[in-house]
């Protein structure tokens, strides 16, 4: 009752103007402290956030010089129907470059961050924040959840690297999974837990009293995506346990084996195996090998004719959550 409550909120916070979500400087420190080599000479981009109030520009700021970072730029989105996390409630679209410490300080100062007017208003869409995009090496935000698909697909116009904030259900988008797929988009380090909690006061909060935070609200499902190479990448999955038939069945309509956990994958079947998307928080490419996604249809493919009445990702009559499908690369025997 408590989990519908809280969502019934989350649909209604665009409308009522409750939408002040704000990533915390700990989950930013967190997640982009593997990243660090990636930022030396390059020009960091944040395209949905206030300077003013986000906790990435705080981040990027301060950590300015011993990142090496050669230009930040952040613009902000004028307030006219916000969405869902995206790390703003300016009055008017605002942009910034900030070439570093002046004075010898090693704080940002005021008289050494520009704060400039932009024409429009600010959408990442426009060819005002279109124009700021191009100058950048990385993209680093949390963007408008309901616009994820656009706002991915035009990283990969651009050809720009990133890490954004994000749903996992949107791994199960045609466009997002066929990324992760071909290698082009991956998942970070995550959030602990595969929840976060977002510094909003004005809303309450519907965790549990183990997970409640003053000031907050707590969200299943967030992660990071990127397309910056990480050391987690090249670990391999330890796989103990060997295929039997009765533990592992396969899925009524797909030609595959259906595994409910990660670690429990087994290490010497070779055919195709299904796998919940938590999965991808483990994924090595050099492991497996990712051949399609499941639900009603196909992710990739969606309903064919062959297809067609069938619930792909269906076990023994019982429909389940989405699965992908890999293939182990590696075979123990």
């Amino acid at each position: 009752m408590a989990k519908k409550a809280a969502n019934l909120n989350l649909r209604k916070a665009s409308t009522a103007k409750k939408d002040e979500f704000y990533t915390q400087l700990s989950d930013i420190e967190n997640e982009l402290k593997h990243y660090k080599k990636h930022f030396k000479d390059k020009v960091v981009y944040c395209n949905c956030d206030d300077p003013r109030v986000s906790n990435f520009f705080h981040y990027f700021s301060h950590n300015f010089e011993k990142l090496g970072i050669k230009k930040l730029i952040t613009t902000c989105y004028k307030s006219q129907s916000m969405d869902l996390f995206s790390d703003n409630k300016s009055e008017e679209a605002i942009y910034l470059e900030y070439t570093g410490d002046k004075n010898g300080n090693n704080v940002p100062d005021p008289d050494e961050i520009g704060i400039k007017k932009l024409k429009s208003d600010g959408d990442f869409r426009s060819k005002e924040s279109i124009a700021l995009l191009k100058q950048a090496d990385i993209v680093v935000t949390n963007p408008p959840f309901s616009l994820f698909r656009e706002y991915v697909a035009q990283l990969i116009e651009h050809n720009k690297k990133f890490i954004i904030v994000g749903h996992q259900n949107a791994i199960s988008y045609k466009e997002i999974f066929k990324l992760i797929k071909e290698d082009k988009m991956w998942l970070g380090y995550g959030f602990k837990g595969g929840a976060a909690h977002f510094i909003n006061k004005h809303y309450e909060d519907y965790a549990t009293a183990g997970n409640h935070q003053e000031g907050m609200i707590r969200v299943s499902g967030v992660t990071w995506f990127t397309n910056l190479d990480i050391s987690k990448r090249h670990e391999d999955l330890i796989l103990y346990k060997n295929y039997n038939p009765k533990e592992y069945p396969k899925f009524d309509h797909y030609d595959a084996i259906n595994v409910d956990k990660t670690n429990e994958i087994p290490m010497d079947y070779k055919g195709n195996i299904g796998v919940p998307i938590t999965f991808l928080n483990k994924y090595s490419p050099e492991q497996f090998e990712i051949i399609d996604g499941l639900n009603r249809y196909s992710i990739l493919d969606g309903p064919t004719p062959e297809t067609q009445g069938k619930y792909l990702s269906q076990v023994n009559g019982n429909p389940i959550y989405v699965r992908i499908v890999i293939k182990n690369k590696k075979i123990w025997t």
